[in-house]
C-alpha cells in the first residue's frame, strides 16, 4: 500500500514484468511468421498491431511504428477493399497519431458497412486524442466504464486528466487497480504510469514525491518500461540524485528511444562529464531527426519539448509545436506551443495561441483551470504522456 496518498492501494498480482516481455517477443514474431504466409487469416493482423503498440508504447520499440505501416501496405496490397483492411489501417495511423487519416480510413470502414461497434472505440480515442467532441466522448467513456474492466477506465481516467478533474481521474485510475483480475504487468504499468504522469507533469503544481512513487512502481512492475525509467530520471535529477538517475537509464539505452540519450546527456553534464554528455546528445540529435523525417505527427510534441531544451533549436521547437497542435489541438497541445512561442520571443504567435485557446476552451472548466488561464506563470510543458 501507498500510504502517503489520499487513496490507499492494494496492488494486484502480475506475471513478472522480464517475463511478460520475452513472451511479448516472442508471440509478436511467431504472429508475424503467420501473417507472412497468410496475411489475410482471421484476427492474426490485428493481434500484431495490438502486439507493435506494447512494443512501442512500453519497451521503446519505436520501429514498431515502421513495422505497422509495413502490415497496413502488405494487407492493402493484398485485400484492399475489404472492411478490415479499412479498420486495420485506421488502427495503424491513430497509433501515428496521423488523425485526419485515421478518420479517413474509419469513414471508409462504415461505408462499406462496418457495424458501428467496429468503429465507434477508435472513433472516440481519435476525438479524445484531438480534444474533440469532449462531453460527448466523457459521457461515452462514463457509460463504457460501467464495465468496471481496466482498458474501459483507463480511458475515462486519461480524458479526466485532461479536463483537469484531477482527483476524480485519481479515483477512477486507482479503481481500474482494485478491480484488475488478470496478471498482465503491462496493463497495471499503464495505470502506475498515467498516475505519475497526472501528479508530476499535469497538475498545476506537480507533486514529484507523489509522481515518484507511482513511476517506480510502473517500473517495479515492468522493469523495461522506458518512459517510465524516463520520468523517473528526471525526477531523481531535479533532486539532485544523479547517480540514481543515471542507473535507472542505462537499462534503457538500448531501446533506442531518444529522450533515454537526451536525459543520460542532462545526466553526465551534471556530473562533470561533458565530452560523455556531448556525444550521448548527438545520438538524442540524430535520433530525434530520423524518427521526425519518418513519423513527424507521432513526435511532434515530444520533438518540441527536446528542441526547446537541451536539442537548443527554438526556431524548430516552435515549428514542431505548430505541427503538433494543428494535428491535436488539445488544451495541452496549446500550452506546449504557448511557451516555447514565450521562450521563443515569438510574442505575436504566443497571443494568436491565447486567443484562440480562448476561443476555443473559455467557458469549461478545463481552460480555468490550465496556464494559458494566466499566462504569466506558464512554465515548460512536457509533451503526451499516452
Amino acid at each position: 500500500m501507498i500510504g502517503a496518498m489520499k487513496l490507499e492501494i492494494t496492488f494486484p498480482p502480475a506475471t513478472d514484468g522480464d517475463i511478460a516481455v520475452i513472451n511479448l517477443e516472442s508471440s509478436r514474431q511467431h504472429s508475424w511468421s503467420r501473417f507472412w504466409h497468410a496475411p489475410q487469416r482471421p484476427g492474426i493482423a490485428e493481434y500484431i498491431v495490438e502486439q507493435e503498440q506494447l512494443t512501442v508504447q512500453f519497451l521503446g520499440d519505436l520501429d514498431g511504428l515502421a513495422r505497422l505501416d509495413t502490415l497496413a501496405s502488405q494487407l492493402t496490397r493484398v485485400d484492399n477493399e475489404s472492411i478490415r483492411t479499412a479498420l486495420i489501417n485506421a488502427q495503424v495511423a491513430s497509433v501515428a497519431h496521423r488523425f485526419a487519416e485515421a478518420r479517413d480510413y474509419l469513414a471508409q470502414a462504415e461505408i462499406q458497412g462496418a457495424p458501428p461497434e467496429a468503429t465507434n472505440r477508435l472513433s472516440l480515442s481519435v476525438d479524445q486524442a484531438c480534444g474533440t467532441n469532449l462531453e460527448a466522448v466523457l459521457e461515452a467513456r462514463r457509460l463504457t466504464a460501467e464495465s468496471g474492466r481496466l482498458e474501459d477506465l483507463v480511458p475515462l481516467a486519461a480524458l479526466l486528466a485532461d479536463l483537469r478533474e484531477f482527483d476524480e481521474a485519481e479515483r477512477i485510475y486507482c479503481r481500474a487497480l482494485h478491480e484488475y483480475q488478470d496478471v498482465s504487468p503491462f496493463a497495471v504499468a499503464w495505470v502506475c504510469f498515467q498516475l505519475g504522469a497526472l501528479w508530476g507533469e499535469l497538475v498545476a503544481e506537480p507533486q514529484s514525491s507523489r509522481a515518484e512513487l507511482w513511476y517506480r512502481k510502473a517500473v517495479e512492475y515492468l522493469p523495461r518500461y522506458v518512459k517510465a525509467r524516463v520520468h523517473l530520471a528526471e525526477i531523481y535529477s531535479a533532486t539532485d540524485r544523479i547517480g540514481d538517475a543515471e542507473a535507472v537509464l542505462i537499462p534503457a539505452i538500448s531501446s533506442g528511444d531518444p529522450e533515454v540519450h537526451w536525459r543520460l546527456a542532462d545526466v553526465m553534464d551534471a556530473s562533470g562529464r561533458s565530452e560523455e554528455a556531448a556525444a550521448q546528445m548527438r545520438v538524442a540529435r540524430c535520433r530525434y531527426r530520423d524518427l521526425l523525417e519518418k513519423h513527424l505527427l507521432a513526435f511532434a510534441d515530444h520533438g518540441a519539448e527536446f528542441y526547446s531544451g537541451g536539442g537548443n533549436n527554438a526556431s524548430r521547437a516552435l515549428e514542431l509545436a505548430r505541427v503538433n497542435f494543428a494535428n491535436r489541438p488539445t488544451l495541452r497541445a496549446f500550452e506546449q506551443a504557448y511557451a516555447i512561442a514565450v521562450s521563443a520571443g515569438e510574442q505575436h504567435f504566443a497571443s494568436e495561441i491565447l486567443t484562440t485557446a480562448a476561443s476555443r476552451w473559455r467557458g469549461t472548466p478545463g481552460f480555468t483551470r490550465s496556464m494559458l488561464a494566466a499566462p504569466k506563470t506558464m512554465g515548460k510543458q512536457r509533451g503526451a504522456t499516452t
